[in-house]
């Protein structure tokens, strides 16, 4: 049901005709997503929203077109690359703060494959979803980019850095 929805909203910001399903009543729940990109198979622009502040139908119209068009590591995708476009859409469970004392308490307490995360250093932020654990061997590896992508990697560990996982269910385009 959310990948039409997300695949409208992009076709309907480039011009082009798009229709949405009919849409179910859970649609209009309080949600959070992520919509994610690729064109062969590579990476394509990645744009979510970690806790849920509207519906889950608008969270996942605003992400696509984000991700589509905003992603500040690519330019907008075009309309030319639209039908080679491949979605994903992760719907996320509420983040569940984590009490950890250190990076290696961290590494020990995640689930690889199953958590995603967050690290909030003071102003800074980064989350990797769950699906990015196929790219690293180990959780030592996954933790120390997530450090890298929130601006943290040389710093000491902070005991005021705060730490959540979060689950996700996530759909694809075949």
């Amino acid at each position: 049901m959310l990948l039409p929805i997300a695949r409208a909203a992009i076709a309907e910001q480039l011009g082009l005709f798009a229709t949405e399903p009919e849409l179910p009543e859970w649609v209009h729940r309080s949600g959070a997503s992520f919509v994610t990109l690729h064109t062969a198979g590579r990476l394509r622009g990645c744009i979510g929203t970690i806790s849920a502040y509207r519906s889950i139908v608008e969270d996942v119209r605003n992400n696509a077109r984000n991700a589509a068009f905003r992603d500040p590591r690519f330019p907008a995708v075009s309309v030319e690359e639209y039908a080679g476009l491949d979605l994903e859409v992760s719907l996320l469970s509420p983040p569940q703060p984590m009490e950890v004392h250190d990076e290696g308490d961290l590494v020990r307490q995640l689930q690889p494959g199953v958590d995603g995360v967050l690290i909030e250093a003071g102003d800074r932020r980064g989350t990797f979803l769950p699906q990015v654990w196929e790219h690293f061997s180990d959780a030592g590896s996954f933790v120390a980019a997530l450090r890298q992508k929130a601006g943290v990697k040389d710093e000491r560990w902070d005991p005021d850095w705060r730490v959540s996982r979060y689950t996700v269910t996530a759909w694809s385009e075949p």
